[in-house]
């Protein structure tokens, strides 16, 4: 196996741990998003009870958002602040930076997901947020993610990176 660069070793590294700060689901488009405590995740589904209805290898059955953005995404309207349901997302995370998953498997509570990609606006979110909504979530949308072992999780669960990158697990 080839050594890795200094870079790949800075990519490899990822020792912080965030913390789960709230879960929701949409139970049908367009309804309000239910606030949990705590969720079952399937391989394939997502959370139960979310709207989800992709296939076993669809890239977006969870997705995930950092706190720290909310308040980025607020500040670029003008505001104090937004509630996570606003942006329909299903999992909100402090203390991580999601970017840093690139390429990873983590651990959240008892569940492995794997980073698929970028959680990018739709167009409702000026709808949601007002003009310029869909602007001011650009490149603050979060990830997407696939359930690589189902299991609960609950607010206030680590949120870790597996040591091995993605591409070397098994």
């Amino acid at each position: 196996m080839p050594e890795s660069t200094p870079l790949q070793t800075l990519l490899d590294t990822l020792p912080q741990c965030g913390r789960v700060e709230w879960i929701g689901i949409r139970p049908a488009r367009g309804e309000p998003m239910q606030v949990l405590k705590r969720a079952t995740v399937t391989p394939g589904k997502g959370l139960d009870g979310d709207r989800f209805k992709g296939r076993d290898t669809s890239k977006r059955q969870v997705t995930l958002i950092q706190k720290e953005h909310l308040h980025a995404i607020a500040s670029c309207l003008q505001r104090e602040a937004i509630d996570p349901e606003v942006f329909r997302r299903n999992i909100v995370v402090s203390g991580l930076n999601l970017l840093a998953l690139k390429g990873k498997r983590f651990r959240i509570g008892g569940v492995v997901l794997e980073y698929t990609g970028l959680c990018h606006p739709c167009s409702k979110m000026e709808t949601a947020l007002g003009p310029g909504g869909y602007n001011a979530m650009r490149g603050h949308g979060g990830i997407t993610t696939r359930v690589v072992e189902g299991g609960e999780l609950a607010l206030g669960d680590e949120v870790q990176a597996l040591l091995l990158p993605q591409k070397d697990q098994p």
